[in-house]
C-alpha cells in the first residue's frame, strides 16, 4: 500500500472521528448535520405519540439542562408566541394616560400606590397630580422648584396636612361660636369624654402607623412620609451596604448628590437669600445702608488684594499702616467665601474706602478663577448679590465713601458701562484708572475715573516708592519669588496668609533696598557703567514729546466738581482731541520701545551668530539657528513695518487722522505671530538642548546674557515679549476708541481692530492656559505616588486642603456623644470635575527644622457622584464633615474653622457646576 492510499484512508477515518456519540462525526460538518436532522425528526415523532403527561416530564427535564442564555431564549420564543394577559398598565400605556388614571385617586390612596412598585412610585409623586390637589386647598409652594427637583408638591402637601389645627367641635365653637342650643352639665361632660377618648385612639393610631412605616420601610427610604433623606440635617446619605445591593442609577444618585447640598445647614442674609456658612458661631454683619452700628468716623480703608498678581507679596509690604489688607487665592474660591473674609477682617465697622487690586482689562474684572465681571454678567443674581453686599461693607457716596478698582475699566465705554451699573447697584461711587499707561500693571499710575477726593488711589492705600518699584521690577520679583515661597512656605505654613506674604515682601524690600545697593560697590559700579551707556543712545523721539501738553504726569487729576461718571463722560467729550493725542502718543512711544527690545535679539543674538557661521567658526548649526530666530525676526520685520506706518502718520497728527486702517493693515499679517506661538514651545527646547550640547553657545549665552545691552535680560526673557504686547494693543485701542467720537471716521476701523486683537490675544491666552494647566497637573502627578494619569481636556485644579482623617468608634449613638479617632493624615486635592484623595505623611530631616512631605494616592471621585454631610460640632468634635462615594466614605476635619467654611463653599460650588453641565 503506497503512501497515498494511506494519508488518504487516515482522512477518511478523522472525518468519521466522534465525540460523546458512536453515532455523530464531529469533524465532518455535512454527516453531522443529516444526522441531528434525522434524529430531530425521530423525536418529532415520537414527541406527536406521547400523552400530554408524557410531553410534560419531557420538556420539563430538557429544561433543567437547559443554561441561563437557553432559557432566555425560549422564554422570548414563548412571549413572540403566547401574548400577555397580565400587565401593569403603567409600563404599557403613554405617560399622560397613565397619569390622568392617577389623578382620579384620593391623596391617601396615591400614598398607597407608590408603594406598589417604582413604575407608580414615580408616576404617582409627579407635581403634575398633586399641585392641583394643593391649590385646590390654598396651599401654595412657597418657591420655584428646580429643575432637577422632584416630588416638591406631594412633600408640601404632607406638610400642610401634618400641622393643620384640627379643632373638634367644642373647641370649634369656642373659638368660632355655634349656633347650637347650650347643652346641660351632665351633656357637656359626656362630650368632653368622648372628645378625650376621640384625641387618645386617633393618636394612638398614627403612632402605631409611625412604628410599622419605620419598620417596614422599603429599600429606597421612601414612604407615604417625605423621604427621611431629605428631612435629616445629620446622615442624608444612603448606608453603603444598600447603595451596593440597590445598584443605583445616574438620575437617582444624582438625586442624592443634590439631596446631601440640600441638607447642609442653611441660613439666611439680610438680602432673604439663603446661603452655605457651615459656622454656626458667626453670621453676616449684614450692614444695610440705614445701619444704626457705630461707624468709628468712617476712617478704615482696606484693600483685597488677589494672589494672581505677580509678586503680590511686595504689594502687600507696600500697604500702609494702618490700612486693613486681605490677600485671598484666585482660585479656590468663591464669592461668599471672599465676602466672609471680607466681613471677618472689617468687623463691625463700615470702610471709608475700599480698594481691589486684582487682574482684568479694561473691559472685565478677573475677580476669581471662573468669575470674570464684565457688562454681560454684572447683572446675574449671584454676581449681583455679591456686589450689594460688598458694597454695604463701605460708606455711603454722602459721606465720601468709594471703591477703587485697580483695573483699567476707564479705558473703554464697556468698562465704565460696568462702572456705572456697579455704582446704581450698591450706592457708593466706583472708581478705574484710564489705562492710557503702557505696560504691566503700569495703568494703576495713570488718571482715574471719578476721582473725588484729594489723594489718588493708588496713594491711599500704598507706598508710592514701593508701588513703584514693584511696577517696573514686577517679572523680576515674581521669578525671584519663586524660589523665595518654596524656602519660606514651610516655615510658615501655620501663618495666615497675609502674615506671611507681608513677611516675605518685607524680606525682599530689605533685600533690595537702595542702601544696601550704594553700599556694594560693584552694584553702584555696574549701575554707573549702565547709565553711561543709555546716555549714549540716541534713540528717535516722538514730536509728540516736545509738545508741552503731551508730557502731563501720569498721575494727573480730574476736575475736582465732576460727581457721577455722566458728567466726566461729558467732560470727556470736550476735551477728547486732547486725550487723543495721548493715546496715540503713547501708542507710538510703547510701540517704539517694543520694536526696541525685538531689535536687541537682532544685534546681540543673531548677528554674532550668523557671523560666526560664516567665518567657519560655527557656534550654531544653520538649521538650529533657523529653528530659533528665523519666527522671531518676521516678527520683527512686520512691527518694524508698522512702527514706520504710526510715525508717518502720527508726524502730522490732528484730530480727523485715523490709526484704525493701520491696525487692519497690521492685524490682517498676524499669521507671523500664530508661526511664532506655535513653533515657541520648540524654540525654547531647542535654546536648551544647544545650552546643554555645545560648550560655545553656552559661552556665548554667559556672555550676553543679563548685560546692559539686553536690559539684563536672557534670550528665554527677550521671547517674552511678543505674548504680552496684545494685551497693550488691546488696552490702547479701547482707550483710543473712547476717546473717539461716533460720527469720527476712524471709529469703524477702529471698533473692527479690536475684534481683531482681542480675538488673537483669547488664542495666546488659551495656549498660555493649556500649557499652565498641563504643568500643573503633571506637578500634581509626579508627587503623589499611585496616582493615575490626571491630563484631561479642559480639566485643571481649583484648591488643596489638608484634612485630618477620623473614624467614628460607635455610630449607634447620638451625635453629640460620638468619639472619633485620627487615624491619619489626608490632602484633598479639588479639580472642576473630580475630587482626588491622598494620605499625606510628614518626615523631619535631623538638624533641620523643615519638614518633607510625601503623599499616597488612595481614590479618586467624580463630583456628580460625591455626597456631602456635615457634622455639627460638639464636645468631642469640630469643624468635621463627611464625603462618601459609591464605594468610600472619609469623615474628614479641618484644622481651622475659616477652612471648612471656604472648603466646603468652594467644594459645593464645583459640584453644582458639575451639575449643571
Amino acid at each position: 500500500m503506497s503512501a497515498g492510499d494511506s494519508s488518504r484512508r487516515t482522512l477518511e477515518m478523522e472525518s468519521f472521528h466522534t465525540r460523546f456519540s458512536a453515532w455523530t462525526p464531529c469533524s465532518n460538518k455535512a454527516l453531522n448535520r443529516q444526522l441531528f436532522q434525522e434524529r430531530v425528526a425521530l423525536i418529532s415523532h415520537w414527541f406527536d405519540l406521547w400523552t400530554t403527561k408524557q410531553r410534560q416530564e419531557f420538556l420539563f427535564t430538557i429544561l433543567l439542562r437547559c443554561t441561563k442564555s437557553q432559557l432566555r431564549f425560549v422564554h422570548d420564543q414563548f412571549s413572540e408566541r403566547m401574548k400577555v394577559s397580565k400587565v401593569d398598565f403603567s409600563t404599557v400605556l403613554p405617560r399622560f394616560i397613565s397619569l390622568y388614571i392617577f389623578s382620579f385617586l384620593s391623596p391617601k390612596d396615591l400614598c398607597a400606590a407608590a408603594q406598589v412598585s417604582w413604575p407608580w412610585k414615580f408616576l404617582t409623586e409627579q407635581d403634575c397630580i398633586w399641585m392641583p390637589k394643593c391649590i385646590k386647598l390654598g396651599w401654595f409652594l412657597p418657591y420655584t422648584p428646580t429643575d432637577h427637583e422632584y416630588g416638591a408638591w406631594k412633600h408640601h402637601y404632607i406638610a400642610c396636612v401634618c400641622n393643620l389645627d384640627w379643632l373638634t367641635p367644642r373647641e370649634a365653637a369656642a373659638v368660632y361660636g355655634t349656633l347650637n342650643e347650650p347643652k346641660t352639665d351632665d351633656e357637656e361632660l359626656q362630650e368632653r369624654h368622648r372628645e378625650k377618648c376621640l384625641r387618645k385612639i386617633i393618636w394612638g393610631e398614627i403612632a402605631l402607623r409611625k412604628k410599622e412605616l419605620f419598620r417596614a420601610r422599603p429599600p429606597w427610604v421612601s414612604g407615604t412620609r417625605c423621604s427621611r433623606l431629605f428631612k435629616s440635617r445629620c446622615q442624608p446619605r444612603l448606608p453603603q451596604t444598600v447603595r451596593d445591593r440597590v445598584g443605583l442609577h445616574g438620575a437617582l444618585e444624582k438625586q442624592l448628590v443634590l439631596a446631601s447640598l440640600e441638607a447642609l445647614p442653611k441660613r439666611s442674609n439680610v438680602f432673604g437669600r439663603h446661603t452655605y456658612p457651615s459656622l454656626s458661631k458667626k453670621s453676616w454683619r449684614g450692614v444695610l445702608k440705614n445701619d444704626d452700628s457705630p461707624s468709628h468716623g468712617f476712617q478704615t480703608h482696606f484693600i483685597l488684594i488677589s494672589s494672581r498678581i505677580p509678586a503680590h507679596e511686595m504689594v502687600v509690604d507696600s500697604v500702609k499702616a494702618g490700612v486693613i489688607s486681605v490677600v485671598y487665592e484666585h482660585s479656590g474660591m468663591t464669592l461668599e467665601s471672599l465676602l466672609y473674609l471680607t466681613d471677618k477682617a472689617l468687623g463691625r465697622q463700615k470702610a471709608q474706602s475700599m480698594g481691589i487690586f486684582t487682574d482684568g482689562d479694561s473691559r472685565e474684572i478677573n475677580l476669581l478663577q471662573g468669575y470674570k465681571i464684565g457688562i454681560k454678567n454684572v447683572l446675574r443674581p449671584d454676581v449681583r448679590d455679591f456686589w450689594e453686599k460688598l458694597g454695604s461693607f463701605v460708606a455711603p457716596k454722602e459721606e465720601g465713601g468709594h471703591v477703587d478698582l485697580f483695573v483699567p475699566l476707564g479705558a473703554s465705554e464697556a468698562g465704565i458701562e460696568v462702572l456705572s451699573q456697579l455704582s446704581q447697584l450698591t450706592g457708593t461711587l466706583f472708581t478705574a484708572p484710564t489705562g492710557i499707561a503702557t505696560g504691566s500693571y503700569q495703568h494703576i499710575l495713570s488718571d482715574w475715573l471719578g476721582q473725588q477726593h484729594e489723594r489718588a488711589p493708588p496713594s491711599i492705600y500704598f507706598s508710592e516708592s514701593k508701588l513703584q518699584m514693584w511696577s517696573s521690577l514686577m517679572d523680576f520679583l515674581e521669578d525671584t519669588l519663586i524660589s523665595v515661597r518654596k524656602q519660606f512656605r514651610p516655615l510658615f505654613k501655620e501663618l495666615p496668609k497675609n502674615a506671611s506674604g507681608r513677611i516675605i515682601g518685607q524680606f525682599m524690600s530689605d533685600t533690595m533696598s537702595v542702601t544696601n545697593i550704594l553700599n556694594n560697590q560693584e552694584i553702584a559700579q555696574a549701575l554707573t557703567d549702565g547709565l553711561a551707556a543709555l546716555s549714549k543712545e540716541n534713540p528717535e523721539r516722538d514730536v509728540l514729546e516736545d509738545n508741552p501738553q503731551d508730557t502731563k504726569p501720569s498721575l494727573g487729576k480730574n476736575d475736582p466738581n465732576v460727581e457721577v461718571l455722566v458728567q466726566l463722560e461729558r467732560k470727556l467729550q470736550k476735551d477728547w482731541a486732547t486725550k487723543r493725542t495721548r493715546v496715540a502718543g503713547e501708542l507710538l512711544q510703547s510701540e517704539r520701545k517694543y520694536v526696541q527690545m525685538l531689535e536687541i535679539l537682532r544685534d546681540v543674538y543673531v548677528a554674532p551668530l550668523r557671523a560666526a557661521l560664516s567665518s567657519n567658526r560655527a557656534i550654531l548649526s544653520a538649521a538650529n539657528l533657523q529653528i530659533i530666530f528665523s519666527d522671531i525676526l518676521q516678527v520683527l520685520s512686520l512691527n518694524r513695518q508698522f512702527l514706520d506706518n504710526l510715525r508717518d502718520r502720527l508726524q502730522e497728527w490732528g484730530p480727523a487722522h485715523c490709526v484704525g486702517e493701520i491696525f487692519l493693515k497690521f492685524g490682517s499679517q498676524l499669521n507671523t505671530y500664530t508661526n511664532f506661538f506655535n513653533n515657541y514651545p520648540v524654540v525654547l527646547k531647542t535654546i536648551e538642548k544647544c545650552r546643554e550640547m555645545v560648550p560655545a553657545f553656552r559661552a556665548f549665552l554667559k556672555r550676553h546674557d543679563k548685560t546692559i545691552v539686553t536690559k539684563m535680560l536672557s534670550l528665554p526673557e527677550l521671547l517674552l515679549y511678543p505674548s504680552r504686547r496684545f494685551d497693550e494693543y488691546v488696552h490702547l485701542l479701547y482707550a483710543l476708541r473712547l476717546h473717539t467720537p461716533a460720527e469720527h471716521a476712524d471709529r469703524g476701523d477702529l471698533t473692527t481692530a479690536i475684534d481683531q486683537m482681542k480675538t488673537y490675544k483669547g488664542y495666546i491666552d488659551q495656549m498660555k492656559q493649556n500649557i499652565n494647566m498641563k504643568d500643573q497637573l503633571s506637578d500634581i502627578q509626579r508627587i503623589i505616588w499611585g496616582c493615575p494619569i490626571l491630563s484631561e481636556v479642559n480639566r485643571y485644579l481649583i484648591r488643596v486642603q489638608d484634612v485630618a482623617q477620623l473614624h467614628c468608634c460607635d455610630e449607634e449613638i447620638s451625635f453629640y456623644l460620638r468619639l472619633y479617632e485620627h487615624t491619619r493624615d489626608l490632602s484633598l486635592f479639588l479639580f472642576n470635575d473630580a475630587l482626588l484623595v491622598a494620605s499625606r505623611s510628614t518626615s523631619h530631616t535631623p538638624f533641620e527644622r523643615t519638614s518633607k512631605s510625601t503623599y499616597q494616592f488612595i481614590a479618586s471621585v467624580a463630583l456628580h457622584r460625591l455626597l456631602v454631610e456635615d457634622i455639627p460640632d460638639s464636645k468631642y468634635i469640630k469643624n468635621a464633615f463627611i464625603l462618601q462615594d459609591p464605594k468610600h466614605e472619609w469623615i474628614c476635619a479641618t484644622e481651622a474653622e475659616d477652612d471648612k467654611f471656604l472648603w466646603l463653599s468652594v467644594l459645593l460650588n464645583a459640584i453644582k457646576s458639575t451639575m449643571e453641565k
